[in-house]
């Protein structure tokens, strides 16, 4: 199976594609690379790519896909706020863009990343995937919004599958330390103490990056008539936990670390998710990860490359800051699209690349970016 990647380079893409292709899938991404240079520790091999823009995308783009994970997005909370109208731009109107031209293009299998966040006020109760969602946040509307366009445009030909996924954390080429596991560790290893910001009442679901990878392994194989149209929350069993409880877990694996908390301020995001839905229809699935697990992971990752509190703060791991530096330099517009001298820089590093290898040097405008040297660019 031939499988397009959006947003293949992020926390969650560049682990997806290294699944895949264990999986033996033929793999190829498409991404912006908005976090270029926010690499953590070893990079891993690339795959072939095209270098754009979501919203740019053409169906002639997809005519050798059998199947596409989207997972390029804004991609939490916080990143939401940053400009609305750009936030659904990209998360939800791009993404019907996207899943028309897969419609045109006999691209049967459509993987929507969306997210627990659309569940917002969930409080204490378990929620599954017939529950009435409460999004609170830009975000999850816009990942709300996307569920149900794609839902319209499902039919006999094209199969939409929508993945809630729990809050994710773990070790990752591209790293993220504003995810709360991975900040809570970052903040023990290089601070020595966890410190939240509300009273730790409110609940989260969890899955481990790696986990979570595998799952959409999974999916893509999945009997049609199994997973048409549906929508699947991913979350292991026994894997929701109270914030407070998830600073105390880090705290017991972080030695000499302390916790801290603000009493008097109360998280209104809080839910509960129910994944029973996903084990019943894939009853081979395994999680591999728990919490513990992974804090360790984190914890001996970041005691390695030699995290710093500088690094732990800095815009390198933390995804609107990152956003907000490159808005305010001009190297993204409003819109956050590349400004023309931040593709001219891009130009000369991609021929430098291309230098390299035995390919023939292509201009940037070129659709295909054939960084690995493994794709034959289809021009």
């Amino acid at each position: 199976m031939r499988v397009l990647v959006t947003g293949h380079l992020g926390y969650l893409g560049s682990v997806m594609t290294t699944v895949l292709k264990n999986a033996r899938y033929e793999v190829v991404g498409l991404d912006c690379d908005l976090y270029r240079g926010c690499d953590f520790g070893r990079v891993r091999d690339p795959v072939p790519s095209f270098e754009l823009d979501l919203r740019d995308i053409e169906f002639t783009d997809l005519l050798s896909f059998d199947a596409v994970v989207h997972l390029a997005a804004l991609s939490n909370d916080a990143l939401g706020e940053i400009d609305p109208k750009v936030v659904d731009e990209i998360n939800c109107a791009a993404t019907v863009r996207l899943a028309e031209c897969c419609k045109a293009a006999n691209v049967s299998r459509f993987l929507f990343a969306s997210s627990c966040s659309v569940y917002g006020r969930g409080g204490g109760e378990l929620r599954g995937e017939g529950h009435f969602a409460r999004s609170l946040t830009r975000y999850a509307e816009s990942k709300l919004r996307g569920e149900q366009e794609l839902a319209r445009l499902a039919d006999r030909d094209f199969c939409p599958i929508v993945l809630r996924n729990a809050t994710v954390y773990g070790v990752s080429p591209r790293l993220r330390l504003d995810l709360v596991v991975n900040d809570f560790v970052g903040s023990a290893v290089t601070r020595g103490q966890v410190a939240m910001h509300t009273a730790g009442t409110a609940w989260r679901p969890l899955i481990h990056v790696e986990d979570l990878a595998r799952v959409y392994a999974a999916v893509l194989t999945a009997p049609d008539d199994a997973v048409h149209n549906e929508v699947f929350n991913v979350v292991p069993p026994d894997e929701n936990y109270h914030v407070i409880d998830i600073a105390d877990a880090v705290t017991d694996l972080a030695p000499r670390a302390t916790r801290s908390g603000n009493p008097d301020v109360f998280d209104e995001r809080s839910y509960r998710a129910d994944g029973s839905k996903l084990q019943r229809t894939l009853p081979k699935l395994r999680f591999r990860w728990t919490l513990p697990l992974g804090i360790r992971q984190l914890r001996n990752a970041m005691v390695s490359a030699g995290l710093t509190p500088g690094d732990w703060r800095s815009d390198r791991y933390r995804r609107m800051l990152r956003l907000s530096r490159l808005r305010e330099s001009g190297e993204v517009d409003p819109h956050l699209r590349w400004t023309g001298r931040s593709v001219a820089a891009r130009s000369a590093e991609v021929s430098s690349l291309l230098s390299g290898t035995n390919l023939p040097s292509m201009p940037v405008s070129t659709r295909v970016f054939a960084g690995a040297g493994e794709f034959e660019p289809q021009l």
